[in-house]
């Protein structure tokens, strides 16, 4: 029998050499058979010589795809693979850093006591609450006491305060306007950021003393009070008292007080009460309200803001005083 040659295609990245194909010129397996019998099946050895550099990448491509191999799975998941693994190494680490990291440290509760009153009016006398801590600072009630005193003489009425809107900046434990609602006042705006705060010392004080009806509580900061502030409360005006008791160290009076003179919540009737520290310069008006006193009280000074009548007014009742 005759030696028959074959072409083999192999699926195996190789050359291969066939009488039947011609697009691979290199012979690498070649095979031979002399069989003494003849029958159906052939005795086939291969050998292979590897040549040059293989074929080219589009070329592999081609010939696994004749072969049923499917390519861009392969690529797909030997890429998935490849990310799957940089993904665990990266929630390994992470695991790791969360491990590493110190725990935080445990903030004991947020209290309160009573230590504050009311000092005149309705509610005279009833105790309100405070964070015990410094992180809120009440008013003094002897600042507290003098401030209110200014504005009833300035007002006209020694004995109560005008009927009118004060408005609370800061407001904390709310003692400045509930003394205020407690001697006079139709309605108070308490603008104070600490939730805690509104919903543990604020609230129940309103609820204690009965005012809670007369109230408006704004949970959010002055800054974003003062931007926003029709969309609080509404176009009602300015307000006939102001009262800005702020942490000293966190807020630039300069910015604050401009803030509060550009306003249209500032009228040309509204008093502002300020409370400062030393070391404070503060102007001599506000906008068109001038300065009606500044005092001190130990490391607080307290600086009260008005209209011109109101300030000819207090001057006048001042030297008429030594004649009673």
């Amino acid at each position: 029998m005759a030696v028959s040659s074959l072409q083999i295609l192999s699926p195996l990245l190789l050359n291969t050499n066939t009488n039947l194909v011609s697009s691979f010129p290199s012979p690498l397996i070649t095979f031979s058979s002399t069989p003494t019998n003849p029958s159906p099946y052939a005795l086939v050895v291969f050998s292979y010589t590897k040549q040059g550099n293989g074929l080219a990448s589009q070329d592999k491509k081609v010939l696994l795809e004749r072969y049923g191999y499917d390519v861009d799975a392969d690529e797909y998941f030997s890429k998935s693979k490849r990310r799957k693994g940089s993904k665990e190494v990266t929630k390994t680490e992470r695991r790791k850093k969360v491990e590493e990291s110190p725990p935080e440290e445990h903030k004991p509760p947020r209290t309160t006591h009573k230590l504050l009153q009311v000092l005149g009016g309705t509610a005279r006398r009833k105790k309100l609450l405070s964070p015990k801590g410094m992180d809120v600072r009440p008013m003094m009630e002897v600042v507290k006491g003098a401030a209110f005193d200014i504005l009833q003489a300035a007002g006209g009425c020694p004995a109560s305060l005008r009927p009118g809107r004060w408005l609370d900046l800061y407001s904390g434990t709310g003692s400045v306007g509930i003394e205020a609602l407690s001697r006079g006042c139709s309605q108070v705006h308490f603008v104070e950021m600490d939730p805690w705060v509104v919903s543990d010392v604020l609230r129940p004080n309103l609820e204690c003393t009965e005012f809670l009806d007369s109230s408006v509580i704004h949970t959010v900061r002055v800054e974003k009070f003062f931007e926003r502030a029709e969309q609080f409360v509404g176009n009602n005006g300015a307000f006939d008292y102001i009262s800005v008791t702020p942490p000293y160290t966190q807020v630039d009076y300069g910015v604050l007080m401009r803030q509060i003179s550009e306003s249209p919540l500032v009228g040309e009737d509204t008093f502002i009460v300020v409370e400062y520290a030393l070391k404070t310069d503060m102007l001599d008006s506000c906008g068109s309200l001038v300065k009606i006193t500044d005092r001190r009280f130990g490391r607080t000074l307290l600086a009260i803001y008005g209209p011109k009548w109101a300030q000819k007014k207090r001057r006048s009742r001042t030297q008429l005083t030594p004649l009673q």
